[in-house]
């Protein structure tokens, strides 16, 4: 691969129910303690389920966004003229962000929030916006790095933000997704459904002459991505997870890597029974009898499902994870499901004997994404 067609993160930025900074995710994921408690930050009376993954004392959405871009440009080194060379790709829900709306003038508009964005961090590329559920920031990404490689683009900040809000868990809870014990316990027997949690985050894609030319570290690097879509049904995904395992293998195909070389697998499992079966079937389907030696776990157990900012959020957690060394645990076990033969990992972190990880996400309608890192 040329120089000019690697894809580096160079800057990192998260915010989650663990905390603030790149330092907590890590640190709460290896943990494997759940940030699920009672929800404060609107009234659940007459829910069924009344726990998220909240982290106290947040600011609006926008101004959260606002402080993950800034961090993640500071963390890759990126000054004024830097900055102003960088385009934004967000992903965040579709509905009205959090800006004061001048008086006689509708809420303002997803793409607003990303103009909004990029002129108070001083971002001058191109703008996109992504509102396609759980895959939102993870086809961000590819988008980005796709472009990047392509050599169209020279650096992109890809953002994404939910901050758990009244209207969407009213929604997953009357659907009956969320789980009623209040625990996600992704693979395992007994699952019940998943839980939602805050995620900001953001993260800066450059091409490797554009962070030699700056001398910027190089955190990892994003080599392949897939996407795929199996339109079996509006919201659950096909059972022999025939989308997801086509998504894996478009992910190694572009960075070149056989099955064999990936060590580690960060999940989308949301802990809900069809879409863990499905996600284990399109392992099995891409891996074969090595599935259920490969590494897997399911972070939402400990930070919850952040919507449209998952795919970035577990992005991180994968990199860190490769970065330090350490493998996260999958919380909320009961005991193994024969649907889901799968190597999870649980009770403790383990060694990351690995260079190469992917990390997945999936989302009503069939969407599926796959996005393969590697070790700086």
């Amino acid at each position: 691969m040329a120089e000019r067609e690697t894809v580096r993160i160079t800057g990192t930025y998260a915010l989650s129910a663990l905390g603030r900074g790149a330092d907590a995710l890590l640190a709460g994921v290896l943990t494997g303690a759940p940030a699920f408690a009672p929800v404060r930050r609107f009234d659940t009376t007459g829910r069924r389920v009344t726990v998220a993954a909240t982290l106290p004392e947040v600011g609006t959405l926008a101004d959260e966004l606002a402080d993950a871009i800034d961090s993640a440009a500071r963390a890759a080194g990126l000054d004024r003229a830097g900055r102003a060379e960088s385009a934004l790709f967000l992903a965040t829900h579709g509905g009205p962000p959090s800006l004061p709306v001048p008086e006689g003038r509708d809420a303002p508009t997803v793409p607003a929030l990303a103009g909004h964005l990029a002129g108070r961090c001083g971002l001058g590329g191109r703008t996109r916006v992504y509102t396609t559920a759980c895959v939102s920031a993870s086809t961000a990404v590819a988008d980005a790095a796709a472009l990047i490689r392509r050599g169209e683009v020279e650096r992109v900040v890809v953002a994404a933000g939910y901050l758990v809000e009244p209207d969407q868990y009213a929604l997953f809870d009357a659907g009956r997704a969320l789980a009623a014990d209040g625990a996600v316990r992704p693979f395992s027997a007994g699952r019940k459904g998943l839980l939602l949690g805050d995620g900001v985050a953001a993260v800066v894609l450059e091409s490797a002459g554009a962070a030699a030319r700056r001398g910027a570290e190089t955190v990892a690097t994003v080599a392949g991505w897939g996407r795929a879509g199996d339109a079996y049904h509006a919201c659950q995904p096909h059972p022999d997870g025939l989308g997801l395992a086509r998504a894996v293998e478009a992910a190694l195909r572009r960075g070149g890597l056989p099955p064999a070389a990936i060590g580690y697998v960060n999940a989308n499992a949301t802990g809900t029974p069809f879409s863990d079966a499905s996600e284990a079937a399109a392992l099995t389907r891409v891996f074969g009898d090595g599935a259920g030696r490969l590494p897997v776990s399911s972070t939402k157990s400990v930070h919850g499902h952040a919507l449209e900012a998952s795919g970035l959020l577990e992005l991180l957690v994968t990199v860190l994870a490769l970065r330090h060394g350490k493998l996260p645990v999958t919380a909320g076990w009961l005991g193994p499901d024969p649907q889901c033969p799968l190597d999870v990992i649980r009770d403790a972190p383990r060694p990351a004997r690995t260079e190469h990880a992917l990390t997945l996400n999936a989302a009503f309608g069939g969407a599926n994404t796959a996005l393969l890192v590697s070790a700086a």
